[in-house]
């Protein structure tokens, strides 16, 4: 868990309609969850949990690693470049999954122009002998840091979920034993 920074907290802020006033109540109430826009300063692409951090494990380990991620609700929202959210489902949909492997991808929602989003606290105040799971399920997974922090694309993020997708599958190359092959034990011959 991982917490925000004043600029990081400046570039939240300037997501909404008033920043001053936002970044007011952060200082009043740092552990206060807020609601923000989505489509100028970020997009977010919100996964089910566990697909979720299998793209942030793909993103970081083997890729280019991630903007902002949080946690909220059971799901992982990956902040992205303004128009990922209109651009990534139609590359989804175009991606050649193979037969049968389109419901391997579990559903991702993109939030865009017109949506919004709820984003954790900008810091959660601890408290002696508990975890950050008992104190919110609103948290950073990485929180931001800067002004302007790199945000992911869809094609970065794109390349995430096919990564994701079959690093889950278990595709063997053999294919399906034939349950009527003769089977010959050739482990004494030389």
């Amino acid at each position: 868990m991982s917490y925000v920074t004043p600029d990081g907290a400046a570039w939240l802020a300037s997501a909404g309609p008033h920043p001053r006033s936002t970044l007011a109540l952060w200082r009043e109430r740092p552990d206060a969850p807020v609601v923000l826009p989505c489509g100028t300063v970020f997009d977010v692409v919100n996964a089910p949990m566990v697909f979720g951090r299998r793209m942030l494990d793909r993103l970081w380990d083997e890729g280019p690693g991630s903007g902002p991620v949080a946690v909220f609700r059971g799901r992982v929202l990956l902040f992205a470049a303004p128009g990922t959210a209109q651009r990534l489902p139609s590359l989804l949909g175009w991606e050649e999954w193979g037969a049968g492997r389109r419901a391997e991808l579990p559903p991702l929602l993109c939030h865009g122009r017109g949506d919004a989003v709820t984003v954790p606290p900008v810091t959660v105040p601890p408290v002696a002998g508990d975890t950050a799971a008992d104190r919110s399920d609103a948290r950073w997974l990485v929180a931001p840091d800067t002004v302007r922090p790199w945000l992911p694309g869809p094609e970065v993020l794109l390349w995430a979920a096919v990564r994701a997708t079959r690093a889950a599958l278990r595709v063997s190359i053999s294919g399906p034993a034939d349950q009527g092959a003769k089977v010959y034990d050739v482990s004494g011959r030389r």
